[in-house]
């Protein structure tokens, strides 16, 4: 099924698959108007967030999208503890990123360079502080910049985590390298191929074993990464590639999938590394998507599911918070912009707090009064 999708603008997504290609959202209120531009929430953490970027060639490999080009280019976008709370402000895009993705998106009525006036909370290239800092290597959704998963990216930086993001290539709108090329999404008409999915994660976790190889020589804060400490989380196909990227390469101790239909293969003798299924009511058991129920079964170690109500596919992502930047009002009975990322943000942190920093996280154990909306799965949360 073609997910509506409404990344930039929260508004809610049926997504059946974790790689369908968006179609127009669903028109705005008649009586919405945007609201200028949107700010991500405050970190949560003690320190100042700085960001950078790195570009990287992978020469050992040709690019799976592009057959012209020999090489697979990446760019990471860093996050870290920063010693500096003044400075600039990172952009969340360049104008022209914002232009493509709002093209695709299909909203009208919208300056095309809203997104990149988005107000973010790192600062440019500030100089990063700590010691044996755990590493988390974060991969967007398929059509999706790295950019959408800056607010949980920025929490978890001022939590003490230092985070690689990746854009891969040709699988978003638009990822822009220092010599000015965009790169747009070749692969974006691709999702109905047979294999598609199965391709696309195995594509990924080998960008994600390139970068762990690169990350030491290439970022000049490297030396404070605890490379023993090393987990991914992913939305969408993202999450998906966390499964994958698990499997291929044992440097990546725990993981999470955020609402993304899992295609890997688990070996059939069972997976023991830490692993949580955080996602919407799609996921449910005996739900829309079945693949969480396949690969339960075949996770051995530390396990949890977990089901957000009123989530939707985007719910996991900055597009819920950008809505009010559209004028375009969520539909009824969907998790609020605000909640969605405290609780993404809460329970992503307490399972790396738990697994990378050994510290015991009680939420993880049963639901909480607090957080109502959280059932844990698979009995906790019956099929809707």
């Amino acid at each position: 099924m073609r997910q509506i999708l409404a990344a930039a603008a929260g508004l809610a997504v049926l997504a059946a698959s974790a790689c369908s290609t968006p179609t127009p959202p669903r028109s705005a209120a008649p009586s919405a108007t945007p609201t200028g531009p949107a700010t991500l929430p405050a970190p949560t953490g003690a320190h100042p967030v700085g960001t950078t970027a790195l570009y990287l060639k992978d020469t050992s490999r040709p690019d799976p999208w592009n057959l012209d080009v020999d090489a697979r280019e990446l760019k990471v976008t860093l996050w870290y503890p920063a010693k500096q709370r003044d400075g600039e402000r990172a952009p969340y895009m360049t104008p022209k990123e914002s232009e493509l993705a709002m093209r695709r998106y299909g909203i009208a009525g919208v300056p095309h360079d809203t997104l990149s006036k988005t107000r973010t909370n790192a600062i440019k290239d500030a100089e990063p502080t700590g010691r044996k800092l755990p590493l988390v290597v974060l991969s967007p959704g398929f059509t999706n910049p790295m950019s959408t998963l800056t607010s949980l990216a920025e929490d978890l930086a001022s939590r003490g985590y230092v985070v690689a993001g990746i854009d891969h290539t040709y699988e978003s709108y638009a990822t822009t390298f220092p010599d000015g090329r965009v790169a747009e999404c070749l692969a974006c008409d691709s999702d109905t191929d047979p294999g598609f999915g199965t391709g696309v994660v195995a594509g990924r976790a080998a960008d994600v074993s390139f970068v762990l190889d690169q990350l030491p020589s290439k970022w000049d804060g490297s030396d404070r990464i605890d490379r023993s400490q090393i987990a991914m989380v992913g939305q969408s196909i993202g999450g998906a590639s966390a499964m994958a990227a698990m499997v291929k390469d044992s440097r990546v101790r725990a993981g999470i999938d955020m609402d993304g239909t899992t295609y890997a293969r688990i070996p059939k003798s069972g997976f023991s590394r830490p692993f949580m299924f955080l996602g919407s009511p799609q996921h449910v058991p005996g739900g829309r998507d079945t693949s969480w129920d396949r690969d339960w079964k075949l996770l051995t170690g530390w396990k949890r599911w977990v089901v957000l109500s009123g989530a939707e596919h985007q719910s996991f992502t900055d597009g819920p918070l950008m809505a009010g930047a559209f004028g375009i009002t969520p539909a009824y009975g969907v998790l609020p912009a605000a909640r969605a990322a405290e609780l993404t943000r809460t329970y992503v942190a307490a399972f790396l707090d738990q697994h990378l920093k050994s510290r015991r996280q009680p939420l993880l154990d049963k639901p909480s009064s607090r957080y109502p909306e959280v059932k844990f799965c698979p009995a906790g949360c019956g099929q809707s």
